[in-house]
């Protein structure tokens, strides 16, 4: 393995990868990544961690803890996926991604270590384990892992965290982690371990008896943090950060908390920040007080997190967010309500394995369509996204690449209008590399 490009083409050319071909991807068993922590030495073991899963908001709490706990002093490891620009956003200490010479050196390492071994991992298996050997050999304090699908079976579920913590709960990869949202809440809790406090996110009716339960049998304290905390939206200070007062149980605890993720919704992700920074101050970690404002406050500017509610040009305001399920998508709608413009054009492509209708039933009618699809194999031809659209009056053109769509809507928008990009990751992804 000569150079990083050569190493990142293996990984994605040689190795099953479900955020680009789906579910012949995902594996339905831990035993590949068992092998692999045993081939480096049980690195997970050599820090504590904080265990992140949910459908929505997983990856802005990963981030957001992540920046409180650097902010705090802690040499802090962030593992999340997918990554948008750059593999090595998947992997960073106190806010920097791995260096490629190390990523290069690893799977060099890999490929020698697995000739008689012959483990067969997926693309996700191998970057777990990367992770959990960098971290270790960087000798992070903590780590914030975030689960890249489920939670039961994904790759991260071999950590003992200090605490998991469970965001929102929405209908997304139904075909793996069940039809209904009890099912896959229970997948989600899959994460919880025995004795180890679990957070959720937010009190949802639907699923709140299957965590109570996985709870109760693994005797883990459980918090629902949408219970105790709640969010004031107060503005947007100069420099562009949302302004929140956040009560504990109808008590001001938290003034003028800023935060730099943009998105109304992160008032929905903050509770479980604090609860989560409750919990460690019990267990006497040290999180100041200015700790937790000041890694709010830079969240995105010392963890690199990209494509929440991002602003990526102006006249016309342009913005991109990965909301690309049921959930998601409804709060942006929501946001995108709230402001004001003269027409609004929206740049929009989906993958192929999932039931496009229910997120196009809640797009707004009055917006121009540029429907299009990223360059992977799971993208869904424009076309057929098209006609499934005209069946909610959704009305636009078809283009065969992001690009084109982006650039056409650019062309067509006046300096008062808003140009919305979305609908996939891989979307987003291709919009923050445009030139």
């Amino acid at each position: 393995m000569k150079n990083f490009e050569a190493a990142i083409s293996w990984l994605y050319d040689c190795l099953p990868m479900f955020h680009r071909i789906g579910p012949a991807a995902y594996k339905n068993s831990l035993e590949n990544t068992l092998m692999l922590d045993e081939l480096y030495g049980n690195p997970h073991r050599d820090f504590r961690t904080i265990h992140v899963a949910g459908t929505n908001g997983k990856g802005s709490v990963s981030h957001m803890l992540a920046s409180v706990l650097q902010s705090a002093g802690f040499r802090t490891g962030l593992y999340t996926s997918p990554h948008l620009k750059d593999f090595r956003e998947r992997i960073r200490i106190n806010g920097k991604m791995i260096p490629k010479t190390e990523v290069t050196r690893w799977i060099r390492d890999f490929r020698k270590k697995n000739k008689q071994l012959q483990i067969s991992p997926s693309f996700f298996e191998l970057t777990v384990a990367m992770a959990f050997d960098y971290f270790a050999r960087e000798k992070v304090d903590v780590a914030v892992i975030e689960v890249g699908l489920g939670g039961r079976l994904d790759s991260t579920n071999i950590i003992n965290p200090e605490v998991s913590v469970i965001t929102n709960i929405s209908y997304d990869h139904q075909s793996l982690l069940g039809k209904t949202l009890p099912e896959i809440a229970g997948e989600k809790a899959g994460i919880i371990k025995a004795g180890i406090p679990v957070v959720i996110s937010q009190w949802q009716e639907e699923v709140a008896a299957v965590f109570q339960t996985k709870a109760l049998d693994a005797q883990a304290p459980l918090y629902f943090a949408g219970m105790e905390y709640t969010a004031e939206y107060g503005m947007l200070d100069t420099e562009g950060k949302q302004v929140f007062n956040f009560r504990k149980n109808n008590a001001l605890v938290w003034p003028d908390l800023k935060v730099d993720l943009a998105g109304n919704y992160q008032r929905l992700n903050i509770p479980a920040v604090l609860k989560t920074v409750d919990l460690l101050q019990e267990k006497g970690w040290h999180i100041p007080v200015s700790a937790v404002y000041n890694g709010l406050a830079r969240a995105a500017s010392q963890t690199g997190l990209m494509g929440r509610w991002q602003v990526i040009g102006h006249n016309p305001l342009m913005i991109c967010d990965t909301g690309h399920n049921e959930d998601g998508i409804r709060q942006v709608v929501q946001q995108l309500n709230n402001m004001a413009f003269k027409k609004l054009h929206i740049v929009f492509g989906m993958v192929s394995d999932k039931d496009p209708a229910p997120v196009l039933a809640l797009l707004p009618r009055n917006a121009v369509y540029y429907f299009t699809k990223a360059n992977i194999p799971r993208a869904l031809n424009e076309n057929q996204l098209q006609e499934i659209a005209s069946q909610f009056k959704l009305k636009g053109e078809c283009y065969p690449t992001v690009p084109e769509a982006f650039t056409a809507a650019m062309n067509a928008a006046d300096t008062q209008d808003l140009i919305f990009v979305g609908g996939s990751n891989f979307v987003v992804a291709e919009i923050l590399l445009y030139p």
